[in-house]
């Protein structure tokens, strides 16, 4: 059944759109350490949906602090599969279970991605898993976060929000493919997985 706020046509949508995207990530080694991020939706139809980011606290042993990026972080032993790591890791960072309540789905998982830090591969493969929730809470931040906020995804997938991120690696400026809203700048691994999504989504 679908969820109340939600068209059936476009919980389709948001389904085929993570099925299409399958088949183009990263081979994940039995060895590696894995992670899970939510990407969790809300709103009453495609056009009016919003994902929820967040910025990461300042800490010196995060290698992405002070990032944008997706709730989420490392499979612990405790966690059943990556689905229920995406969940504890989103209420422990912004206080958002993404499958609580009525009319909450669960979409599907996205393409792994190895994570980098600083143009350099790391034994870490992250699994986005998308969510649905007609309504949401406001997000109560965690310790490893300074602020979370909601990302119209239409401005971000039409192009309205697009701008040249220009990332200074050993001397060289890269100009990186980025979205810039309300004065954040989304881009790396976090406008990848997304953008890739949402391209899927709407056929672009």
């Amino acid at each position: 059944m679908s969820a109340p706020g939600i068209q059936p046509e476009d919980e389709a949508r948001l389904r085929a759109a993570a099925k299409r995207c399958q088949g183009t990530g990263a081979v994940i080694p039995e060895d590696a350490r894995e992670a899970a991020v939510a990407v969790l939706l809300t709103g009453a139809s495609l056009a009016q949906c919003s994902v929820l980011l967040m910025r990461r606290a300042y800490r010196e042993t995060d290698r992405w602090s002070g990032q944008i990026g997706l709730p989420g972080g490392h499979a612990e032993e405790e966690d059943e599969d990556l689905i229920a790591t995406a969940r504890r890791e989103s209420r422990e960072e912004v206080g958002i279970d993404p499958l609580h309540g009525d009319g909450a789905l669960h979409i599907g998982p996205l393409p792994p991605v190895q994570a980098t830090s600083r143009a350099q591969r790391l034994p870490l493969y992250i699994t986005p898993i998308v969510f649905y929730r007609p309504e949401v809470e406001e997000p109560t931040c965690g310790p490893e976060a300074d602020e979370a906020f909601w990302l119209p995804i239409t401005p971000a997938s039409d192009g309205s929000l697009h701008e040249d991120y220009r990332y200074d690696h050993e001397g060289l400026v890269h100009k990186l493919p980025s979205w810039n809203f309300e004065g954040r700048t989304i881009w790396g691994m976090t406008y990848g997985i997304l953008n890739r999504y949402f391209e899927a989504l709407f056929d672009r």
